[in-house]
């Protein structure tokens, strides 16, 4: 590929912290030249999210984690001078990406409709809590409340009955994350709608609405059945035996998703008869009679160590795993052959570990070649020479803070 996808776009992200700068890092890496509008003081919040830091005193890792790519303009917006420069450069770019709160740009002349006077055919791309309009819309949104109020939290973690049982939130923050990928897909449906029509539009998305829309099957669930679905710990509603197990010196995870994998499972764990249990030959009979296989499993499954079972149901074609740590994970040769462990250069250290972007084009990594920025990196070259700035002009601009 002589280019990347989105070569030649250009966008301005007036987001921070995860689920915007997600977005946008994802757009950098096919190809877009993606400019960072930051307070020159601040900068991202997550740039301050640690520790970690990146060489004990540098960059936070959080910030690192979604800010590849980009170019950084620290720009106070609440300055009529930091207005006017990020409105020029609003008319200069494809695509304007924000999460601030519902409104919160209308003072500054930053919204949707007074950038649209100023660049017809401009995406704007907005991401909320709860949406530009409705009984929340006035709210902040975070996501581990999200993950509470969209349901995400009633499906995760042990019963209540259990020890340690309770609400729980996923390890990451998968709402922003999943967020930051909606706005990604429906930046990129834009853009191929306005090659057809020649007009830009206004993108609403908010953390509620994708929560909610990514319960997927749980969402049905309860939809189908009028029972809302409870906390199940690591097995699944649907399908059984899909959890993690006991071994003898540690856990497996077993993802049986058919009768035949349940079959080739049972000769492996020789326990061939398990699969001709009018109880247990299909997995609508495994569902229902839950309690009664996973007490024959769970001893079973204990009499052997975890490789053991690996090896064995691998070479059966039996979907497993083990539960592997991160320094586990980086060091998978799966892993590592496929290159999610991104090593680039940066200003404060020669090898900075990022991790990859997991699209390939014919078989071609999609990495930005540059690595997240320092706060205010690029003020002076993308003001110089996308909007005409002198050096004198920006120097009075620093001078009275209004860049960095």
């Amino acid at each position: 590929m002589n280019s990347k996808p989105l070569t030649g776009i250009r966008i301005l992200d007036l987001s921070r912290i995860l689920a915007g700068p997600w977005c946008s890092q994802h757009l950098a890496d096919l190809g877009a030249e993606v400019i960072k509008v930051e307070h020159p003081v601040r900068g991202d919040d997550t740039r301050h999210w640690g520790p970690p830091w990146l060489e004990g005193e540098g960059e936070a890792a959080y910030f690192l984690s979604a800010n590849r790519g980009k170019q950084s303009v620290a720009v106070d917006i609440a300055k009529p001078e930091g207005q006017a420069i990020v409105q020029a450069l609003a008319k200069q770019c494809d695509v304007v990406l924000e999460n601030f709160k519902v409104g919160g740009l209308k003072a500054y002349g930053l919204d949707y409709a007074s950038l649209k006077a100023i660049n017809p055919g401009l995406i704007y791309c907005s991401i909320t809590g709860f949406g530009q309009d409705g009984p929340y819309a006035h709210r902040a949104g975070y996501d581990f409340m999200i993950q509470g109020m969209g349901g995400l939290m009633s499906l995760t973690g042990l019963p209540d009955d259990q020890p340690g049982g309770g609400p729980m939130k996923v390890g990451v923050a998968v709402t922003d994350l999943f967020t930051g990928m909606y706005a990604g897909t429906a930046i990129l449906g834009a853009l191929f709608q306005r090659e057809r029509s020649g007009e830009g539009t206004h993108i609403d998305l908010a953390l509620l609405d994708v929560q909610v829309g990514v319960l997927a099957n749980q969402a049905l669930n309860y939809l189908v059945s009028g029972q809302p679905p409870g906390r199940m710990g690591n097995a699944h509603p649907n399908i059984v035996p899909y959890q993690a197990f006991a071994t003898e010196d540690g856990h497996v995870i077993l993802a049986v998703g058919n009768d035949s994998q349940f079959r080739q499972f049972c000769r492996v764990a020789g326990q061939e008869a398990l699969a001709d249990d009018p109880r247990f030959a299909t997995n609508r009979e495994r569902v229902t009679h839950r309690d009664a296989l996973l007490a024959i499993l769970e001893p079973l499954m204990q009499s052997r160590t975890s490789q053991a079972w690996l090896d064995g149901l691998e070479k059966a074609s039996v979907p497993c795993g083990p539960i592997n740590k991160l320094d586990a994970v980086f060091d998978d040769p799966q892993v590592r052959h496929r290159g999610m462990r991104l090593h680039q250069d940066h200003p404060q250290t020669a090898d900075l570990n990022l991790v990859g972007n997991p699209v390939r084009y014919d078989g071609q990594p999609q990495n930005a070649d540059t690595p997240p920025p320092l706060l205010g990196q690029h003020t002076d070259e993308v003001l110089g020479e996308l909007l005409g700035y002198t050096s004198d002009e920006m120097a009075a601009l620093r001078e009275r803070g209004v860049i960095r």
